[in-house]
């Protein structure tokens, strides 16, 4: 077979099943690919010998017949999974040398699956940014360019490089976490497909913690269906972890039947912001009308506090990042500043700390430390969780009133140049039509659908009923379907 890193992880399921080809082919073949494609800097840790290994193994299993869907399935794994024995960074120079001596539980139930581990990916320090521009390892590159125009473009964030790595072929599929869009924007933007599953289906546990409420693993894949296969094997209660959901998972593949006759389908009027690029309106204009050709009842709902649902993220997303990044104190693993004579701890940790964070997380520590105050904790953070509650009874509201998925824009733009967009307010309003799904715990799925005029991809995002996924990728798989996108980037690098 050709081009081997091209195959969906349906398509090579298939063709490995039939003989046509082995996971050793296909991931050779991926390995070949990453060596060739420095200049994307999407896989800043290689695991060349440990993916050979599990390559070997998977293609023993398929022989046997006896293999899951994911077994030799060759993956990208973003760097804020714990991965046993390998560097597990959160592309932070604090936790520069950091080798777990566990697995995450997603990697986990990956590897049991027989999924192979390539390397891991590049990503926004400590999962915080929209542009993966905060990173220890530089910049991820989109794979994609503006026309003929050379500059160099986000890939999104935070999960930037699992976004780029997959657009450019480079693996099947990636791992992914979204805890304000890290998932949804970053797919968006290289035109790809991402997956949030609802708050508690995928375990947080080995995830390096950036807001614990917030924070949810998903998959990051070609098309849907992908999607549906790695989700279920990422799913699955975890005692290790306290908000995991002790809930059966159903075959999400099975579910994706594309007949969506008499769904209902919301269309916030909150989303039509200021100044909305023309494009965004027509890309979610034609993506209603694809839903409602396919037999969908389109319903115009209200979800009224959707605008304050940046400020209330904003609060706290920090907050919770101050209290699970006071671990790094250069103690017990990770950096430790050099010290001057007759300096104590608290010199140790403000130098650690000072050294090891970037300008961004430092600065999401400082907010989120500042709103925890006690002169500030009543007027910031607890009427930011009242607004949290209030955004989340909106969602509730619509799902009672009928509603079976909402669709959206996944991006108020595509992707923008690096280092084009550095104001801190101006990388935050990237975040506007994700954020809501995250406060409000509920799935969400972007999924691409059109072209802007400067040849970029451009998501909208559906968004669904708590842990009723698989309804949401058979509405997200007819929305692909009807889109008929097909568009990759062109190879520069």
């Amino acid at each position: 077979m050709t081009d081997l890193t091209k195959l969906t992880i349906a398509q090579a399921r298939d063709a490995m099943r039939k003989g046509d080809t082995t996971s050793a082919e296909i991931t050779q073949a991926c390995l070949t690919a990453i060596e060739g494609a420095g200049a994307l800097n999407a896989f800043v840790h290689h695991t060349p010998d440990i993916a050979a290994d599990q390559a070997a193994a998977a293609d023993t299993r398929i022989k046997a017949g006896d293999a899951p869907a994911m077994c030799g399935i060759p993956l990208g794994i973003k760097d804020l999974f714990c991965t046993k024995g390998v560097p597990s960074q959160a592309a932070s120079g604090i936790l520069e040398g950091f080798k777990p001596e566990y697995e995450s539980t997603v990697t986990t139930q990956l590897f049991d699956a027989g999924a192979v581990m390539l390397g891991k990916l590049n990503m926004d320090e400590f999962a915080m940014g929209s542009s993966n521009e905060t990173s220890v390892y530089g910049n991820a590159v989109n794979p994609w360019r503006r026309g003929n125009d050379d500059a160099a473009l986000t890939p999104g964030g935070s999960s930037g490089g699992s976004a780029s790595a997959v657009a450019s072929d480079l693996c099947l599929a990636a791992t992914g976490t979204d805890t304000g869009g890290s998932i949804r924007q970053p797919a968006a933007f290289v035109g790809i497909t991402g997956m949030k599953p609802t708050y508690g289906r995928v375990s947080r546990w080995g995830v390096v913690a950036f807001a614990s409420s917030l924070d949810q693993a998903g998959p990051m894949t070609k098309d849907v269906r992908d999607a549906a296969i790695m989700l279920q094997a990422m799913c699955g209660h975890d005692p290790k972890d306290s908000t995991s959901a002790d809930l059966a998972v159903p075959d999400f593949e099975a579910a994706l039947t594309g007949d969506i006759k008499g769904k209902v389908i919301g269309i916030p009027k909150e989303y039509r912001m200021d100044g909305m690029p023309e494009e965004i309106e027509k890309l979610w204009a034609d993506g209603t009308a694809m839903l409602k050709d396919a037999g969908a009842v389109i319903k115009d709902i209200s979800l009224p506090h959707t605008k304050y649902a940046l400020p209330a993220y904003y609060v706290i997303a920090p907050a919770e990042a101050s209290s699970n990044l006071a671990r790094y104190d250069g103690v017990r693993f990770g950096h430790r500043a050099g010290l001057a004579a007759g300096d104590g701890i608290t010199e140790m940790y403000e130098k650690t700390r000072a050294e090891g964070f970037g300008p961004e997380v430092q600065r999401r520590v400082m907010i989120g430390t500042y709103v925890l105050s006690a002169g500030f904790y009543d007027a910031y953070y607890n009427r930011a969780r009242r607004v949290r509650a209030l955004i989340k009874q909106d969602f509730d509201q619509v799902f009672a009133d009928g509603v079976d998925a909402i669709l959206t824009p996944a991006t108020p733009s595509a992707a923008f140049g690096l280092g084009e967009n550095m104001d801190p307010i101006q990388m935050y309003l990237n975040d506007v039509f994700t954020v809501t799904v995250n406060l409000a715990g509920l799935p969400g799925i972007a999924v691409p659908t059109g072209l802007d005029q400067k040849g970029l991809p451009l998501g909208l995002q559906l968004i669904g009923r708590p842990w009723e996924e698989a309804d949401l990728l058979n509405v997200a798989y007819q929305l692909e379907q009807s889109a008929g996108f097909v568009a990759k980037p062109s190879k520069w690098w």
